[in-house]
């Protein structure tokens, strides 16, 4: 267990989050007194995306790709020609 007084801890934040999330808790001091524990909250690891999952459930009809009437190119700023 890491102790820790406030000043170190907020000047750097971020690298002690890492720890953090890597299962390590800190004692979180004021004046060398013991204030606060700070350590990782169970079953908050983030899974990894699975890719295709939604796949078959999207489906892009052909008029999707064909060129957009004048009054829509107009109102998105492009020129037709």
């Amino acid at each position: 267990m890491v102790r820790l007084n406030v000043h170190e801890a907020k000047t750097n934040l971020s690298r002690y989050l890492r720890r953090i999330e890597q299962g390590e808790t800190i004692l979180l001091c004021r004046h060398n007194r013991p204030i606060a524990e700070i350590r990782p909250l169970p079953g908050v690891q983030k899974a990894g995306r699975v890719f295709g999952l939604d796949q078959g459930t999207l489906v892009v009809p052909p008029e999707f790709f064909e060129p957009l009437d004048d009054e829509t190119l107009e109102y998105f700023g492009g020129v037709r020609g």
